[in-house]
C-alpha cells in the first residue's frame, strides 16, 4: 500500500504532543511530508526524544562525482535530528532549526543498501534543544553524523 503524502492543517499539527503527531505519521493517520517521498526516506520509529528514519540511496541522487549528493545525506540527518526534537514538543509548541553541522565519513552509494538514520535529543530546555544524528549503512558502518540546534517556542494557530 502506498503511503499518503501531504501536509496537515496547522491546527492538527498543534493539537497534540509532537510525539503523538509523529506516531500518527507512522500509523498512517497523518501523511508523510512531500519532500520525504521525493528523497525516498521514511520515519519508522519514534520515542520521546528519539527517532529513526530509513532511506534508499539511489543513482537518481548522484552528484557529478558518481556518489550520492551530500545534500541527500544532510537532509536525512536534518530530518532525524529535528524530528527527535519534535518528539519532545508539548501541545501548542513549535520549533525551527537554528543551525546544523554534518560530518561526512564515507560516501553514500546505492550499494550502501537501506540506510538507517537515528536522531537523539542531547538537551531539551525551555527555548533551545540540541540533538545528534548518525547515518549508517546496512552493515552498521557509519556514513555520516551531525548535530543540530533548534529553537522551541509557543506556536500560534492560524485560526482566529
Amino acid at each position: 500500500m502506498a503511503r499518503e503524502v501531504g501536509v496537515v492543517a496547522r491546527e492538527t499539527l498543534l493539537a497534540g504532543s509532537g510525539l503523538e503527531f509523529l506516531r500518527g505519521m507512522i500509523a498512517g493517520r497523518h501523511p508523510a511530508p512531500p519532500f520525504a517521498d521525493t528523497m525516498d526516506f521514511e520515519l519508522i520509529e519514534v520515542d520521546e526524544g528519539r527517532v529513526v528514519f530509513t532511506g534508499r540511496p539511489s543513482a537518481r541522487f548522484f552528484n557529478p562525482l558518481g556518489t550520492v549528493h551530500g545534500g541527500w545525506t544532510g537532509t536525512i540527518l536534518d530530518s532525524a535530528m529535528a524530528c527527535a526534537v519534535h518528539a519532545t514538543l508539548k501541545s501548542g509548541e513549535g520549533y525551527t532549526t537554528l543551525e546544523m553541522k554534518v560530518n561526512y565519513v564515507r560516501p553514500v552509494m546505492p550499494g550502501s543498501g537501506i540506510v538507517r538514520c537515528e536522531g537523539r535529543v542531547i538537551h531539551r530546555g525551555g527555548t533551545v534543544a540540541t540533538s545528534e544524528g548518525r547515518l549508517t549503512d546496512e552493515r552498521g558502518k557509519l556514513l555520516a553524523h551531525g548535530t543540530e540546534t533548534c529553537a522551541v517556542f509557543p506556536a500560534k494557530s492560524t485560526a482566529g
